[in-house]
């Protein structure tokens, strides 16, 4: 299987901003806020576009593993406490193959080094708007998070 296979058979698009591919699946009905209930999209990192890029949403997030290779996450959490996880198929060796990114918080992740894709998808309830995203301030977020300088550079500096 070649990536620009997976990219033409799911028909997805460049993500701007964040990277990656996605295409939106499904979306629920639209409710008074003017909000869909729900959305659920595919999400594909490849050596190409191997980043998600460091972003804030008010609204939590669920991503589920399908397929690839691992994907090492980054969460900042609004009480300035953070953590990394790794999304992959090797539940036995502690990759998760569904995590939840908690609302208000900022998050972002890269493919791991030599890895060739990683096919994931993404649950909002309420559904995602684009108004939500907010892009990370790179300097801003490594004085706040300073045990997470690293990551932070990796996932806001240029590729």
């Amino acid at each position: 299987m070649h990536v620009d296979d997976l990219i033409t058979l799911l028909d997805s698009a460049p993500l701007p901003g964040e990277g990656g591919y996605f295409r939106r699946t499904y979306e629920g009905a639209i409710g008074t806020n003017e909000r869909a209930v729900f959305s659920v999209i595919y999400y594909l990192l490849t050596a190409e576009q191997p980043r998600s890029a460091l972003h804030y949403l008010p609204i939590a997030e669920t991503y589920h593993f399908y397929l690839g290779d691992p994907v090492q996450m980054l969460v900042l959490q609004p009480d300035w406490s953070g953590k990394e996880l790794l999304l992959g198929s090797d539940v036995f060796s502690g990759q998760e193959v569904q995590t939840m990114v908690p609302a208000q918080c900022w998050h972002g992740s890269y493919l791991c080094a030599g890895g060739k894709f990683a096919l994931m998808g993404t649950t909002m309830t309420p559904g995602y708007m684009d108004k939500d995203y907010k892009g990370a301030d790179r300097d801003l977020l490594q004085r706040q998070y300073p045990e997470f300088s690293k990551q932070i550079e990796k996932l806001t500096g240029n590729l």
